[in-house]
């Protein structure tokens, strides 16, 4: 993504990997993951962790390089992490979210190197997605960026990146990998599953229109005919225009929305204030960057049906 606040300069970048290699040679194994016999992955942020754990089952040991509560897109990795990596088996990563680890994983020598962005498709979206074009919207779309890296709110593509890293993994580990299999077909059908519900929760609500401070629902509004406006676009932190602002208020009015949404890893103050203003509601809609003790849910799926409730309340049932 081209998102400012996400970029790395090429001189850390150079420094992420001196001091990487510098650490392997000074420390030898003492830093790395958990000598566990097992298949080990490194993860680069939640969704992949919860992938590599449900298909890997118990022949994997996951570690994740994003710490819950911490906003994954702002991750400096360490070289500690470094190290971790380097003594992989596997990386599991989603190329363009994290530029460290970006970074990282190309200089690293690790066999087994998973880009979920690889595994399906992605497309460019900015402040407005979705299938409900809100003609009052007369924003330019200030923060398009690059690639919309949110995959795995959408279930369908969630599913087909899982279907990519049980191929990887049984091509890795192939004495477990009748067990890939089955661990992965039984996570594809929960997600199918999911998208079920998604689909029929929000087939007919009275409005279509849902707003967020954050744009990470794209592609789970384009998958269920709804329109996703986002205060901020691609970049969670990022401060709307006057002229944003207002639009959104416009909109509102105009598509009967009645909520803004924001997330629990970054603060809610911007929906706050323009929710006071528009005299509407603020609720959480979780992108599930990572589950804290603050998350409607102890893990994806248990989130994401709350997601599905929060949508259903905005957008009102018929």
């Amino acid at each position: 993504m081209n998102v400012r606040r996400r970029l790395i300069p090429a001189a850390a970048a150079t420094t992420v990997t001196a001091l990487g290699i510098a650490t392997l040679t000074a420390c030898g194994g003492a830093a790395t993951a958990a000598q566990t016999g097992k298949f080990d992955v490194v993860a680069s942020f939640y969704p992949m962790a919860f992938l590599a754990d449900r298909i890997g089952g118990s022949h994997v040991h996951v570690t994740s390089l994003t710490s819950p509560g911490q906003e994954p897109h702002d991750l400096e990795i360490s070289p500690r992490q470094i190290v971790g990596l380097e003594k992989s088996d596997a990386v599991l990563y989603l190329k363009n979210l994290q530029p460290s680890v970006d970074a990282a994983v190309a200089q690293s020598s690790v066999k087994t190197k998973i880009d979920a962005a690889s595994l399906t498709t992605l497309e460019k979206h900015g402040n407005e997605v979705g299938g409900h074009a809100a003609s009052h919207d007369t924003s330019k779309n200030e923060e398009l960026s690059g690639l919309d890296p949110h995959i795995w709110l959408d279930p369908v593509r969630y599913a087909q990146v899982a279907e990519g890293v049980g191929k990887a993994f049984e091509k890795a580990d192939p004495d477990h990998a009748a067990d890939y299999r089955k661990n992965t077909a039984a996570l594809v059908k929960k997600l199918d599953d999911l998208n079920t519900r998604f689909k029929n929760g929000l087939a007919h609500t009275k409005s279509k229109v849902f707003v967020t401070t954050h744009a990470a629902f794209g592609y789970l509004a384009e998958r269920y005919g709804l329109t996703e406006e986002a205060i901020n676009g691609l970049d969670p932190e990022s401060e709307p225009s006057a002229a944003r602002v207002k639009d959104l208020e416009t909109m509102a009015r105009a598509d009967g929305v009645t909520t803004v949404f924001y997330e629990t890893l970054v603060s809610d103050k911007t929906a706050k204030t323009i929710a006071a203003d528009a005299g509407l509601k603020t609720d959480v809609l979780d992108p599930i960057e990572g589950i804290t003790g603050k998350s409607r849910g102890k893990d994806y799926f248990a989130v994401q049906e709350a997601n599905l409730k929060a949508l259903q309340q905005a957008l009102g049932t018929k």
